[in-house]
This record gives structure tokens, sequence and C-alpha cells, in this order.
């Protein structure tokens, strides 16, 4: 993978989990092309999940299961509004047509038409007259201090936005790029509603095109979420990008589990479960995780890695303790 400059100041925590991420990209490239049933497999999962919690942390009440029912079956949700299930089948429809896109392997530019088009079919159904149409009218966000643009600047602020997107593209890291490109977007918020959907849909398919599979912010991250962005309203995006780099993480993960035969090695296992294979206590496994040390997945709130995952912490924190070692033996030596 081409080496890309980190221009925010990262912790090496982050440095290491970048450094992950392109060794596992690494891997799932080696290995492609991909099988079309595990292609259709993962998307599938992906497809039901990313729906499920995009739209779950703007408040719709479908639960993930409630959602694949809603979407394959064709069910209506005793108790559940007819907004939550239509915001749930314009979605999929419009994380259906990211995958026609990426799979077309045509040049795709991120483009106001690109934006607009992307946002109508996010809203078609609910709020079909904001539909695609950018915002003339002033809006404010509940729950957040930031005001976005005046609504006679929306249209300006935007072309400066996809004026800069091939700029950034080409001096930042990918990960550190689809942070700043999300943030930079919902910044400006330039439609009424729907401006979380449309933004994670835009970064997802600028990663997509970089060959990573999509990133899903979960719906139990949403505080998390919303905290990183705030920070990088005042210039500090070290937590968003982390944010985004730990969900890239984690479908990397389960992307490379689907394509390797299974060992109990790669085995992903509640931290409980592995906290009795190792040395190290479940509350411990869970700051490293969080602190980007050790590769991990979320389900639900619950964290999971795997003994491979340990090994490979493991065998980076010797590699980083050896010099120190070397530097004392020689200084006894001179004594």
């Amino acid at each position: 993978m081409t080496p890309f400059c980190i221009h925010v100041i990262l912790g090496n925590m982050d440095k290491r989990l970048l450094s992950r991420i392109d060794k596992l990209l690494t891997k799932l490239n080696d290995n492609r092309p991909l099988k079309s049933s595990v292609v259709d497999k993962l998307r599938e999962q992906f497809l039901i999940e990313m729906t499920y919690n995009s739209n779950a942390i703007e408040g719709n009440k479908l639960s993930l299961k409630e959602t694949y029912l809603v979407l394959r079956e064709g069910i209506t949700v005793k108790g559940k509004n007819l907004k939550d299930h239509l915001e749930a089948k314009n979605h999929e429809e419009a994380l259906k047509y990211l995958f026609e896109l990426v799979d077309s392997k045509k040049r795709i530019s991120i483009s106001n038409s690109l934006i607009r088009e992307l946002h109508q079919l996010v809203v078609k159904d609910t709020e079909n007259q904001i539909a695609g149409v950018y915002r003339k009218t002033n809006v404010a966000i509940l729950g957040s201090t930031h005001k976005p643009v005046p609504g006679f600047r929306v249209q300006e602020e935007m072309n400066k936005f996809v004026q800069w997107v091939p700029n950034g593209m080409a001096k930042l890291h990918p990960i550190e790029f689809a942070a700043k490109l999300h943030h930079r977007f919902v910044h400006i918020h330039p439609f009424e509603d729907g401006n979380g959907r449309t933004g994670r849909l835009l970064m997802n398919l600028f990663l997509m095109r970089q060959g990573y599979p999509i990133a899903i912010i979960l719906k139990s991250d949403r505080v998390k979420y919303y905290k990183a962005l705030e920070k990088a309203d005042k210039d500090d995006f070290e937590s968003l990008i982390r944010l985004i780099a730990q969900a890239v993480e984690r479908s990397l993960n389960v992307y490379i589990q689907a394509i390797e035969s299974t060992s109990n090695e790669g085995e992903f296992l509640p931290l409980s479960k592995i906290a009795t294979k190792t040395t190290y206590s479940a509350k411990y496994l869970n700051l490293l995780i969080n602190k980007g040390l050790l590769a991990g997945k979320k389900e639900g709130r619950n964290w999971l890695t795997s003994m491979k995952d340990i090994k490979d912490y493991e065998e980076t924190r010797l590699r980083i303790r050896k010099p120190r070692k070397k530097v004392r033996k020689s200084k006894e030596k001179l004594r």
C-alpha cells in the first residue's frame, strides 16, 4: 500500500492502529478477487448492520432484528411508526447504489450532483420536499453548540468542499481523509435533514473506492461519535480519526475472518473468555482495545478479540522494548 503522511498530531496508539489497518488491507488485497458468494454474504451483513446503526444514531427506533425483518421479510413492525420503516428502505437503496458505483470501476468524483443524489435516496419517502435540495434557511442542531453556516452560504461552502476533496485525497492517509471528509460535510450541514446519514454514506463511498470495506459507526458509540465531532469543530481530529479507524479495522477483521480458514487462534471471543487464556484481565483487555493497542471488534456493547490478536500485541510490545534493553546492557559494559 502506498504510504501516506499523517498530518494531525497522533499518539503512538493511533499510529499503531493505522499501521495495523494498512497490514490488514494488504492481506485483504492479497486475497482478491474474493469469491462472489463471500462478497454477497458480507455485503448483505454490512448492509443490514449499517442501515440499522446509521438510522439509529439519528433516532430511528427499529432494532437490528426489526431492520432485518423490514428489509428482508417485508414485515411491518407493530408499534413502530411508518417513518422508521421508510428510513430503513431508503437507506438500503442508497447503500446499494454505492455498491453499484464501486462495482462499476468508473472514475467517481465527489461532486454536488452526486451528494444531492445520495441525499435524495436517503430521504425521498420521508421528506420528499427537501430531497436533494441544499437548504436556503438557517438551521440549529439540537444538543450541539455548533452553528451551521447560514442558508445563503451553503452553495458557496459546498463548492469549496468539492474543490477541497482532490487535494485532501492526495495529501492525507485515507483514514484521516475519510474522517475529515465526514466532519467537513456535517459541519456545513447542507440539507435541512438527513446530513448525518448522507455524510456517512459519502465517507464510505470514498473508503470503498480505496479498497476498504464499509466502516460502521455503531449506535452504542453515538455519544463518543458526537463528542469526537465537537472536538473536530475545534480542529482536534484525533478522537474522530481513531473512531473511524476502529470502525474500519473492525470491518477488515470481519472480511479477513470470512476468507481464511477459521482456526481456534483466529476465533473472536468475549474478553471474559480470552482473559482465562491469558495473564490479562478482561478490564485491561478492554482498555488496550479502546486505546487502539489491541485489535478487536464490537458486538452490541461487548468487545471481542482473539488469541492471534493477543500474540500480535505481545510481539509488537516486545519489539518496542528490545532497543531499550540493548541500551541498558551497553551502559553496564561501560561501567
